[in-house]
This record gives structure tokens, sequence and C-alpha cells, in this order.
């Protein structure tokens, strides 16, 4: 768009580039750079047009995206100008993900470049590499509190790793996400020790006070994240003999976004990430990026501004580079980190389904989809271009953040049914097989979340040690439907490692006092690269887990209906056991895929009385696609195993695949 003042600043800034920047061909830049300034320039000033060094940052801004776009490298370049052209490139039904811990996995980067062959036996094609930057040893937050932002760990590797995971991945159609912690550093970053000698440019780029009279204000309205470990947002720093905001963990350091050099160097960050390879960028907390007096300090509207200025700023060096946001917050508040286009993300691509999730854990312990069906009624609808990360598991804690309207219309009572939930899945409750174990306890509201392997949530640890073998079977088809469900609800699928053979808790974290006082770390594991053999031989559980998997993987990558085009239908069904949902090609109405799942220990039925009125049933007999049988019927009835799902289709249909 065309703007007489951002015109004018542009052409100004353009004259002084032309003397400082070189390379011979800049016209793709020059050209992006046009293109997205306006708003670049629009945000910038909404954001610090108040301030007296307004122009000197926007230059200092720019000039960083010039210096980015030069670094690029050709081969990245190239993938830019082919994701330009295919721009709906990420909503196809072929990208399957993992995310890992590296340690856990495969020791280093090296050793993930050595298993990238087991991650594509099974049907995986993007991988999630957590948190591998430098962080202290014991105060590390997981990988969640970065000591430097442009260096890794050096027991995973160098930073040329990186480069090399990223270029054999490249060759093998993979694809590499990476995080940057947006939200903090650790307090031992080379910014926090500037602040802590007592500079005040570098003081500037935290919230840091002298007395406690702010702090206590911002107390007020802010919740705590972490109560039993970590109460409160505020720590006193001998060292700097100020109180500075935490609101994470006291070694965690908020950075303040109200200061245009945080902005200009963490996108800077950002850039250099995207240089070395990563596909997509994970951008960590990104609900609490702006912080204000009698709020939350979480979900405010300048929040989504960084993020929107932060995606046009990425536009202009590395377009082909997607961001994901990493905020589990409330339905309402998450839909809006895609942004507020009535098309296309302007904030970030990608966002954490993780209602859908809690949806499914509560389906499993109630065994019975009915908040399962009315979550995901009232879940907002999303933008056209934007795409979920739908999971089961993952490295954090399982929150039960419904919304309480929803549990009340299921005839529950938000705080006795959450407080159910916590039993079940922590095997406090009479006859529950899940091992779980609780996280994020509050005394003082009784709130608490969930932490364990998936495979010990379903059961399988239990019935394991049982050797009860019904039991056995019913956490092997519960563990299937729960991916099933990830795989074919729309967006992208993401598998937590270890999950794809069944790995139970892990509770050797206890014997480390680094790690002790975190729950999650029980569901982090170590693969045991023996066990993970065991996926060959018949009649093991990582056999059974595995191949169906990878069957499943493999079948989603063929249905049409499975990519990402908003055309997802929720059915009503009279069965309160059964999660039903339609899948339609948004071109090819022949090619439906009718997704229904029983979460009951008994079997159920699906009345086909209830789809005619769709038309679903015009084309021709139903078959599962992943089995390719025809199911049981009885009075125009579909019966559906316990535990069990279907992705049923019509033999006319599976001819289209």
């Amino acid at each position: 768009m065309y703007e007489q003042v951002s015109h004018a600043l542009l052409n100004e800034i353009l004259d002084e580039l032309s003397l400082t920047v070189r390379r011979e061909d800049l016209r793709h830049f020059y050209t992006r750079l046009g293109a997205n300034f306006y708003v670049i320039h629009s945000l910038f000033s909404h954001l610090y047009g108040h301030r007296q060094d307004f122009k000197r940052q926007i230059i200092a801004l720019t000039e960083r995206l010039a210096r980015a776009y030069i670094d690029r490298p050709r081969a990245l370049e190239e993938i830019d100008m082919a994701r330009e052209g295919d721009h709906n490139w990420f909503l196809s039904q072929e990208w399957v993900g993992m995310a890992l811990y590296l340690d856990g996995f495969a020791g280093d980067l090296p050793g993930l470049v050595q298993r990238l062959p087991y991650l594509q036996e099974l049907g995986i094609n993007m991988v999630h590499v957590m948190p591998i930057l430098r962080c202290p040893q014991g105060a590390s937050d997981g990988g969640y509190a970065v000591s430097d932002f442009r260096d890794i760990d050096p027991r995973a590797g160098t930073v040329e790793d990186v480069r090399t995971l990223s270029e054999t991945m490249r060759q093998r159609g993979m694809l590499l996400t990476l995080d940057v912690v947006v939200n903090h550093t650790s307090n031992e970053h080379e910014w926090a020790q500037q602040a802590r000698t007592g500079d005040p440019a570098f003081q500037g780029f935290y919230y840091v006070f002298d007395k406690r009279d702010v702090p206590d204000m911002f107390e007020e309205t802010m919740p705590e994240i972490f109560p039993e470990t970590a109460p409160g947002n505020f720590t006193w720093d001998e060292t700097m003999d100020k109180w500075v905001m935490t609101v994470f963990n006291d070694y965690q350091w908020d950075l303040n976004y109200s200061n245009p050099a945080v902005f200009i160097e963490m996108v800077d960050i950002i850039l250099f990430w995207a240089n070395q390879g990563a596909d997509i960028v994970r951008l960590d907390a990104v609900a609490f990026l702006w912080k204000k007096i009698g709020t939350s300090c979480q979900n405010e509207r300048e929040a989504h501004l960084i993020l929107q200025l932060m995606k046009d700023c990425c536009q202009v060096v590395a377009p082909g580079v997607l961001f994901i946001a990493e905020a589990i917050v409330a339905p309402s508040e998450i839909i809006k980190y895609f942004g507020e286009d009535a098309v296309i993300a302007k904030e970030c691509e990608i966002a954490y389904n993780a209602t859908f999730m809690a949806l499914l854990w509560d389906a499993v312990a109630t065994k019975n989809a009915k908040l399962l069906n009315q979550g995901i009624r009232n879940l907002p609808d999303k933008l056209d271009r934007a795409t979920w990360l739908n999971y089961a598991r993952c490295h954090d804690d399982i929150g039960l953040g419904f919304e309480d309207t929803d549990i009340r219309a299921c005839d529950y009572e938000p705080f006795a049914h959450r407080h159910f939930l916590v039993d079940w899945f922590t095997g406090a409750f009479e006859g529950s097989p899940s091992r779980g174990r609780p996280f994020g306890v509050n005394p003082k509201t009784g709130d608490a979340r969930i932490s364990g392997a998936l495979a010990s949530l379903a059961g399988l640890e239990t019935a394991l040690e049982a050797d009860d073998q019904a039991a056995i079977r019913h956490a092997l088809d519960l563990i299937l439907t729960l991916h099933g469900m990830v795989l074919s609800f729309g967006g992208i699928p993401l598998v937590w490692y270890g999950d794809e053979l069944g790995t139970l808790n892990d509770s050797s974290f206890l014997q480390d006092v680094n790690k002790a006082g975190d729950t999650r770390w029980i569901h982090r594991p170590r693969i045991n690269w023996e066990r993970a053999d065991r996926r060959h031989l018949h009649g093991t559980h990582e056999q059974h887990i595995f191949n169906g998997l990878k069957h499943m993987i493999a079948v989603r990558k063929t249905t049409l209906a499975f990519a990402d085009f908003n055309n997802r239908e929720l059915v009503d069904v009279s069965n309160p056991h059964l999660f039903v949902f339609l899948r339609n090609h948004p071109t090819m109405e022949a090619s439906s895929v009718l997704v229904a799942a029983n979460f009951d220990a008994a079997p159920q039925y699906l009345d086909l009385e209830e789809l005619g009125r769709r038309g679903f049933l015009r084309y021709g007999q139903l078959e599962d696609l992943v089995t390719g049988e025809a199911p049981a019927l009885f009075n125009n009835r579909v019966v559906i195993p316990p535990f069990r799902f279907y992705w049923l289709t019509s033999q006319q249909t599976r001819t289209l695949f």
C-alpha cells in the first residue's frame, strides 16, 4: 500500500542502505520490503512511535533485515520462491511431525542425522528438535532458559551440525522445526549479566524495579504459572539490588518488548535460525510478550502486534519460513494467534491445538465423548491459510483449561470434574488403570495438571504389569485411536517421541536433583534403541503400535480429504460414547471420509440413519480405510468395537486415492 510518510522514510532508508549494504542482486529483498514496509512502519509506529529515537530504531531494524537477507543461503532462497508460488503447501495431508528431545532421542545432532531413516520408516517428514541452545546446567527449564541465542549446547553439537541436519533433511523431503524462546532469557544471558553491572541500556531489556511498589501492582492481577516451584512473578536479584520480572522461574527474566531494541534483537535471532535452515520456527510463550499493570499480562493486543510485526519482517527475508504459536490459552484466545485477517495468517501459520488434546483425554477418562463434542463444537473457526498442530502428548503437561460453560453443558460441575480427571490420570480414582502424576498443583485453588507418558496414561503400564491380555489389547487400541483422531482431525499431526513404541513412564528423573521437582520429566524418555528394535518382533506391543501408526500415516498421506482446508464437519449422533466428524475434499465430493471413534469399553453403534441426510452413503458400501474391510453392520448400524475408530468411506471413494 502506498502511503506518503512511510514511502518517504523507505526511500531515505534505501538510500542509506545503498551505502552500507553490498550484494549484486537485492531485487527480491527490495520487492518484499516495498510490499511489506507500509505495514512494518505502521506496526512499529503503533508500538514505538512515541519514542524520540523512533526513526533511528526503524532504520536499525531495516538494516538488520537487509543483512539477514544477504546472509540467507541461495538454496533457502530457492525454497522461499517455490513456497511463494505454492502458498498452501503446508496445508497438505502429506505432513506428519514428531517432536523430540535431542539427547533423549539421538544423543546429539550427528546422532539425529543417523536416526532420520527410522523417522522416515514411520512416515515422519517434519521434525521438531526441542530447544538445543545454550542453557545453564541445573537452571535450564528443559532448554527454555537460554543463555546464548546464537549458539547451541556443546553436548548437542555445533551450529554447523544444525546446517548439516537441515541440508540432510531437505534432501529427504523433511522439514526442520527449531525453537526461539521469545519471552525471556536465562539470568546468565549476556544481556542479563550486563544489566547486573548496572548498565541502564541492558536493564531496559527487562522489567527491573528498585522497589516493590510496581511489582505489587502487577501481582494483583497476574496469575502464577508454577505456584509449587516458582510462586509469584518477581525475583529479588542480589547482584543488581533490584526486583526483576520472572513469570516462569526465578532464573528466567522476562524481556521488555516496550523497548524496540529488544524487538530488533529477537527478530534478528529468528532470522538467524531461519538462515541456518529452519523451515518452521516455534515461538515459545507468545501469550506473555506484553505486560500491562491491571491485566493478567497474557494475550494483550500488543503481543499480537509484535507477532504481526515479526511475521512481516520474516516475510521480507525468509517468506518460506512458518511460525508456530506456542500459546496454551483458551480457544477464544488461541484463535487470535493466527491473526485477525479474514483469510491469511498474519501472525503465526500454525498453533497448538491444546484444547483438542485435553478433550481427547477427557473422553478417555469418562469413556464418553460428551465434553469432547461440546468443546469441539465451540472451537472457533480458524483462518483458511492457517492450520492446527494436533497431538495427544507433548513435552508439557496436560492442562484442564476447558471452558466452565462447556463442562456445565455436559452436566458436570467444573471443579469436581477437573478433580476427577486428576484423580483418574494419577491412578487415585478406584479402578483407574492410569499411571500419571500431578503437575503444577496450586494449594490455593486446588488446581492441578497432569504429567505422564501416553502409554502409561492409557493403561498399558498397568496392563503389562498384571499380564492382563484383554487390558493390554484395550490399551493398545486406545493408543492407536488417540493417534487416529490426531491424524484425521484437520491440521498437522504431531507424534511425541517414544509414543510410536508405547514407551512407558520413566521415573529415573527422580535421581537427578535438577529434575526431581518437575514431574514432566516422567514423559521425556531416553529411547532404548535395543527395545526399539522390538518393533520388528511379532507380538510385541512395540510392533503393534509402531506398525499400526506407520500404516495410519501412510493412509493419511494418500487421503485427500485430510488436507486442511476448513473441511471438517462435526456430526451430532445420539450415542454419547462416539466422536464423529466428516472430512470433505473441497473439490472432490466423492472423497468424503467419516471419522468415528468409540471411547467406551463396550462395543457401540453408529446409526446410519443419522448420516443419510448428509448424502454420505449414496456412493456405495462403507469401507474402513485403515483395515480395508467393511465394518460390522446390524440393523443399519455400524458396530464400533471398544476403544476403536474407523475412517469410513465407500468402495467407489476408495478408488480415487
